[in-house]
């Protein structure tokens, strides 16, 4: 089957900066548009971003410039890099992939997110 893990999340000061990571991997699977998604504190899960495997990007309206998501499709790869961190970023982030293969119809899979803390 498919396995999507996440890494990169931790503390952080604000104004600094993470990198996270989302691994897919699974035998005979083609991996297709790649998501971070994010759940802050009393709030529902909200996409940040996607990333065709065109290279094609698109974001939220509420992302101002900080957050850039990238790709290496001979890795199976996205990341996501956010800049100038704050406090309001404080919260899980998940990676959401589609794929499919010969067996299995394009569905999306999620990983179990990791978590960012940024202080106040």
């Amino acid at each position: 089957q498919v396995q999507i893990v996440e890494s990169g999340g931790g503390m952080v000061q604000p104004g600094g900066s993470l990198r996270l990571s989302c691994a897919a991997s699974g035998s005979g699977f083609t991996f297709y548009t790649m998501r971070w998604y994010r759940q802050t504190p009393g709030k529902e899960r909200e996409k940040i971003a996607q990333i065709f495997r065109n290279g094609v990007t698109n974001y939220a309206t509420f992302i101002r410039d900080r957050f850039t998501i990238s790709r290496e499709n001979a890795k199976n790869t996205v990341y996501l890099q956010i800049d100038t961190l704050k406090p309001e970023d404080t919260g899980v982030y998940y990676c959401n992939v589609e794929a499919s293969s010969q067996f299995v119809a394009l569905r999306d899979f999620w990983g179990q997110g990791t978590s960012v803390t940024v202080p106040s």
